[in-house]
C-alpha cells in the first residue's frame, strides 16, 4: 500500500493525535459523529487539549492535497479511504461489564464504505477476540464483504497518556498486528513512518490485544497493593510515603503511589480481561480483588476526612467541604471515570456542603456526565471546615489553605503533595 488514504474514526483523546501525525505524511481524514467536533477541529480548536491550535492549524487542509488532514462527519466524504483506524472510546456498563456498543457501531460506518483491498485497523481497548470475533462480522455484515479474502484487520492498541506532553503518540513505542502476514507487514510498516519510537510486531490480533489489556490491569493491581498498604499503614499510625521512600531505595522496588485510579484506561481495562477469563471458565481473583480495592478508595478517602472533622469537633452535617480538582488525572480536562466522584457521593450522605474547584474541567460536562456543579474559578468564601486535594494540578501548588478555611479545619490530601506541616490526614 504505497500511497495509503486513511480515516480514523473517531476524534477523541486518541483518535485525534493520531490522526495529526498520519496527516504529515499522508492524506488523512477525520472522522466523527459529533458535529460540534468536527466544526470545532475545523476551526483549529481542540478542546481535550491533546492537540495545540498551531499544531492542528498547521495540519487542516482540503481534501484535494496529497497529505493534510481533513475532518468531516460525512460518510460520503472516506469512501474512498483505503485504510480505516477505529479509535473509539471501549467503556463498562454500571455493572462493570464491557460494553462495545461504540465500537459495533463504528464497524457499522466503516461497512458501509469499505472495498475489495480495505484494511480497518482496531486501536480501542477490548479482550483478546473483539476485533476477530465482534467487529469483524459487523463488517462482514454491513459491507456483503469477505474477511481475509476482500478486506483484511489490524490491531494496534492505543497507547495515549492524557495530559502527557512528554510521551506522545509518536514518542510510544506501538505493537502492531494483521489478519494475515502480508497484512501485518502493511500495519506494521504504515506506523512505523510515523512512530520515531518504533514498532512491535506482535505475531497475531489476539496477542495485540491481550499485551494492551494486561498492561493497565498491571498498573491497577500493583496500585491496588499500595492503596492497601496505606490502609494498613493509616491504622499503624505510620506515613505511608515514608515507607515507600524508604523501601524505594532497593534498586528492584516497583516505585507505585497510593490513590484514586480513574479514567478510560485503568480503571476499566481489567474488567475487560476479567470478563473474558470468565467466559473461558476461569475466575479472575486477583484483578477483580485490586479493582474491588481502589474503586473503594473515594468512599475510603471521604470517610477518613469525615473522622478527621469528628475528632477536631467539627459538627460534619451542614460543614462546609472544597473539593480541589475533579478530573481522573491533573492538568488534564478529561473527567471520564473519575473517582473523586466517589469522594462526593459519600460526603453527600452526611449531608455536607461541597464546593468543587477545578480550572480544568468543564462545568456543563461535570454537570452532564455526573450532576454535581463545579466552578473553573476559586470562591471567594473563605470559611471552609474541611479541604479534600483530589487532583495534583499545578493551579493548586499556590492556594494558602489557610486563608480560605476556618482555623479549626481539616485537610486531607490525596496525591501527597501539600505541606505536610498543614495536613490532618493523607493516603
Amino acid at each position: 500500500m504505497s500511497n495509503p488514504r486513511i480515516a480514523v474514526i473517531g476524534l477523541g483523546y486518541v483518535g485525534l493525535p493520531l490522526a495529526v501525525e498520519f496527516a504529515k505524511k499522508y492524506k488523512t481524514f477525520g472522522f466523527d459523529i459529533n458535529a460540534s467536533r468536527i466544526a470545532e477541529l475545523n476551526k483549529g480548536n481542540d478542546h481535550t487539549l491533546e492537540v495545540t491550535s498551531e499544531k492542528l492549524k498547521e495540519v487542516l487542509s482540503d481534501c484535494s492535497r496529497p497529505k493534510g488532514l481533513y475532518c468531516t462527519n460525512d460518510l460520503a466524504r472516506i469512501k474512498e479511504c483505503t485504510t480505516y483506524i477505529v479509535t473509539v472510546p471501549t467503556p463498562v456498563d454500571k455493572n462493570n461489564r464491557p460494553d462495545l456498543t461504540p465500537l459495533y457501531k463504528a464497524s457499522e460506518t466503516v461497512g458501509q464504505v469499505l472495498k475489495k483491498g480495505d484494511i480497518v485497523v482496531y486501536e480501542s481497548t477490548v479482550y483478546p477476540g473483539v476485533t476477530e470475533e465482534e467487529c469483524v462480522p459487523v463488517l462482514e455484515k454491513v459491507s456483503g464483504l469477505k474477511f481475509n479474502k476482500d478486506f483484511f484487520a489490524g490491531y494496534s492498541p492505543e497507547r495515549i497518556n492524557p495530559g502527557d506532553k512528554q510521551h506522545t503518540v509518536s514518542k510510544i513505542k506501538k505493537v502492531t498486528s494483521g489478519s494475515t502476514a502480508e497484512t501485518a507487514e502493511i500495519v506494521d510498516q504504515l506506523y512505523k513512518s510515523i512512530i520515531t519510537a518504533g514498532t512491535h510486531k506482535a505475531p497475531s490480533i489476539k496477542v495485540a490485544e491481550a499485551a494492551k489489556v494486561i498492561e493497565n490491569s498491571q498498573r491497577d493491581i500493583n496500585i491496588a497493593f499500595v492503596n492497601e498498604l496505606a490502609k494498613i499503614f493509616n491504622r499503624l499510625h505510620i506515613d505511608t510515603a515514608d515507607v515507600l521512600e524508604a523501601a524505594g531505595t532497593k534498586w528492584n522496588f516497583l516505585h507505585f503511589k497510593p490513590g484514586l485510579v480513574g479514567g478510560h484506561c485503568i480503571g476499566v481495562d481489567p474488567y475487560y480481561l476479567a470478563q473474558k477469563a470468565q467466559e473461558a471458565g476461569y475466575h479472575p481473583e486477583i484483578i477483580l480483588a485490586g479493582r474491588r480495592m481502589n474503586d473503594g478508595m473515594g468512599a475510603y478517602v471521604a470517610h477518613e476526612t469525615v473522622k478527621q472533622m469528628v475528632r477536631k469537633d467539627i459538627k460534619v452535617k451542614g460543614s462546609k467541604i472544597l473539593v480541589l480538582g475533579i478530573t481522573f488525572k491533573e492538568n488534564c480536562p478529561d473527567v471520564r471515570n473519575t473517582k473523586v466522584v466517589d469522594i462526593l457521593n459519600t460526603l453527600k450522605e452526611y449531608e455536607t456542603d461541597i464546593t468543587i474547584y477545578d480550572p480544568w474541567a468543564d462545568p456543563a460536562e461535570v454537570n452532564h456526565e455526573y450532576g454535581w456543579e463545579s466552578v473553573k474559578k476559586l470562591p471567594e468564601i473563605k470559611e471552609y471546615d474541611a479541604v479534600i486535594l483530589a487532583v495534583a494540578h499545578d493551579a493548586f501548588k499556590n492556594i494558602d489553605l489557610d486563608s480560605i478555611c476556618k482555623k479549626n479545619k481539616v485537610i486531607y490530601d490525596v496525591k501527597g503533595v501539600v505541606d505536610r506541616g498543614i495536613v490532618d490526614a493523607r493516603l
